[in-house]
């Protein structure tokens, strides 16, 4: 018997008519004035706030955990098909859909922020290992809510195996085709002669189409879907990653109170090849937009000649801690669509992230960068330790300065710290 359910005592009033006539009536008597109340307040909130109207309905399945969103408003449509992996949009979602600063599990305060993870139903054991590292190194202090996207339905092992590993909400969402997949208009003549050429020459995934669609998604679309839109933060995780330090306190909170916007761990270079045209197009849109340039950008991290060339350092994007309103804005959602029309992720393959540390460096000040240091992490094959020992042994790190990448002769490490003391 559910622990909710009222334990049956013994009746101890007259059973005849004339004694359970009052009672009945006191009854409904009560249940009416409750009813009157709320009906009273749902009218009035209706009127005094507009947005009441938008409500937020969560579903869980048998395993208690897993869950997936339905948004019901008169100007904003998002059915749901089906099938609970399936979202569709036919119009755009408020993002504030739930408050700036919600309560922790630790009893702290919260903020607007989901930590996101791209994968396919076939990684489900490089994806569970990443998820119960970030669960037991920072998350289960905090409890903020998981989205996993996928451009093809999640199968129930999936939803099944990852929802029990995570003890706070769970949402797995579809992403549109139209966000996904190659467009139409782009030459695939012209896209398979450059994919050729790139595997001709041994560039990484260079043949590789999905990877391409990959790369486009995380650039313009992931912050668009209808599970993410009501976030302002985001923690980027990856399948097979490792998170070799525990997390003590909110980074979403510290960039937050700190004025940042977009946090990292490491930083390298490039493939010239797969960029072979992508700063022709940035100087080609910041000639043509120079009010959406930030005073104090970091250009000097992306450039050694003032703008004139592109040396190939960005920010290693499997990990990023970062403000979604930076891409929602107006400066960058228009250098994407620029990049968009130039049809560069295809016909070469332009990664989201030179893409999204191009757009952070020149569209932030340098200052709302910030390097995690005290995240221990890595991507194989490239790794980040705390370089302090004091830090390390703080937050019961189990990785060494030995192999830190930092320190390698291909880390944009060095330049960052230069810039940003400029």
């Amino acid at each position: 018997m559910s622990s909710w359910l009222p334990l049956h005592h013994n009746e101890f009033y007259t059973r005849s008519v004339r004694h359970r006539v009052p009672r009945v009536n006191r009854t409904v008597l009560w249940l009416g004035l409750a009813v009157t109340f709320l009906f009273s307040l749902h009218s009035l909130l209706r009127h005094l706030r507009p947005e009441y109207n938008l409500t937020i309905r969560v579903f869980r399945w048998p395993t208690g955990n897993e869950s997936f969103v339905e948004f019901t408003d008169q100007n904003a449509a998002v059915s749901i098909a089906p099938s609970p992996t399936t979202l569709s949009l036919s119009a755009p979602i408020p993002s504030a859909t739930v408050s700036e600063y919600d309560q922790g599990t630790n009893g702290t305060r919260r903020a607007n922020a989901a930590i996101i993870m791209l994968v396919r139903n076939s990684e489900l054991g490089n994806a569970l290992s990443s998820v119960k590292q970030l669960e037991e190194r920072f998350n289960k202090r905090f409890g903020y809510p998981w989205v996993f996207l996928n451009e093809v339905p999640f199968t129930n092992e999936f939803k099944e195996k990852m929802s029990a590993a995570i003890s706070g909400p769970v949402s797995f969402g579809l992403i549109p085709k139209e966000h996904w997949y190659q467009p139409d208009w782009i030459d695939e003549e012209k896209a398979a002669a450059g994919r050729a050429e790139m595997v001709a020459n041994d560039v990484v995934y260079g043949g590789s189409v999905s990877y391409r669609n990959m790369c486009r998604f995380n650039s313009g679309f992931f912050y668009r879907h209808p599970l993410v839109q009501q976030y302002k933060w985001y923690w980027r995780v990856e399948p097979g990653v490792s998170f070799f330090c525990d997390t003590d306190y909110d980074p979403f909170l510290y960039m937050e109170e700190n004025d940042k916007v977009y946090g990292f761990t490491i930083s390298l270079y490039e493939w010239p090849q797969t960029v072979a045209t992508l700063w022709d197009a940035v100087k080609e849109f910041v000639n043509e937009n120079p009010h959406y340039l930030d005073p104090d950008n970091a250009l000097a991290f992306l450039s050694d000649d003032d703008g004139g060339s592109y040396n190939m350092c960005h920010f290693w994007s499997n990990f990023e801690i970062a403000n979604m309103e930076l891409w929602r804005g107006e400066a960058y959602s228009k250098f994407f669509e620029h990049l968009e029309s130039k049809g560069g992720f295809y016909y070469e393959r332009w990664g989201d992230a030179p893409v999204h540390s191009i757009g952070a460096a020149l569209f932030a000040r340098k200052d709302q960068i910030h390097f995690f240091d005290d995240i221990g992490y890595q991507h194989p094959p490239f790794r980040h330790c705390p370089h302090l020992p004091s830090v390390r042994k703080a937050k019961n790190c189990s990785c060494s300065s030995v192999g830190n990448f930092d320190y390698n002769r291909d880390s944009c490490l060095n330049l960052w710290r230069q810039v940003e003391m400029s």
